[in-house]
């Protein structure tokens, strides 16, 4: 019996393998070169057809994985060990490292278009993503207590993160509210500003005055704000800043004219 990850990866690869044949076709392939993987004709456009076809190999090769360790199913492992039961094991706790992963990742992509700015802080957020991962893996399996492994994590990790993660928001929300003003008008920067301080200072208020409030809300009404001040602040770097006067320039080229007008006039006046 074929098991869930195991359908999973192979209807992924025959996906990816469908994909790649007709993005081959679809960019010049010729023939069966597609089919083939370009032993009888062209394959169309290499990149795109390469990263179809390595995803449908790594995808075919965890589906082979998967499916002779049966998917760590403990009925098969306990036949294979020759016992009756599988001791329990401590669940793995939930966590949302990955969607930030995912941000980074995001991030990385549009620093390659926009500057190397933004894909230097992609790069640092995937970093951290990848540490913090780390330690939640081994807090999970560290004891057979939950509360004992989330109480571990927290003190080794929460001296670093509390700091690091304060600055980075600051950093971040900085970034892109700052993106934001540069795009907009005079009228339109101090109104942009006094809507981020007005919801900022409102969830302030609201966490005040609700304490008991569900952390889950407040999370997520946090996380809210968050992403559209960012998703601002790429869209107006994007769209790129607005044209400044410089009217230091021109004031003195109007000095400079007026100063050679007034000196012609006392050339003329003394001869």
């Amino acid at each position: 019996m074929f098991t869930t990850g195991f359908k999973f990866f192979f209807g992924l690869t025959i996906a990816l393998a469908i994909g790649a044949v007709a993005y081959g076709y679809s960019t010049g392939g010729e023939h069966v070169g597609p089919v083939t993987l370009g032993w009888k004709g062209g394959v169309g456009d290499h990149v795109g057809y390469l990263v179809l076809i390595g995803g449908a190999f790594a995808s075919a090769c965890f589906a082979g994985i998967i499916v002779a360790f049966r998917d760590a199913d403990p009925a098969a492992q306990s036949h294979y060990m020759g016992v009756e039961a599988i001791a329990p094991t401590t669940p793995v706790t939930g966590s949302f490292w990955p969607v930030v992963g995912a941000f980074g990742g995001a991030a990385m992509v549009l620093g390659l278009v926009l500057g190397p700015a933004v894909f230097v802080l992609g790069l640092v957020i995937c970093s951290l993503v990848a540490i913090e991962w780390t330690m939640d893996a081994w807090a999970d399996r560290a004891t057979g207590d939950a509360e004992a492994n989330k109480a571990l994590r927290d003190r080794i990790m929460a001296p670093f993160e509390i700091p690091v993660a304060g600055a980075l928001g600051v950093a971040v929300m900085a970034l892109a509210a700052s993106r934001i003003f540069l795009n907009a008008t005079k009228l339109g920067a101090v109104v942009w500003a006094g809507l981020i301080a007005v919801t900022i200072f409102g969830l302030g208020i609201l966490y005040a005055a609700r304490p008991k409030m569900n952390k889950n809300v407040i999370a997520g009404l946090v996380l809210a704000v968050g992403v559209a001040v960012i998703a601002g602040g790429i869209v107006t770097a994007v769209d790129g800043q607005r044209d400044f006067e410089h009217h230091s320039e021109h004031h003195g080229d109007d000095h400079g004219e007026e100063h050679g007008e007034d000196h012609s006039e006392e050339g003329e006046a003394s001869e």
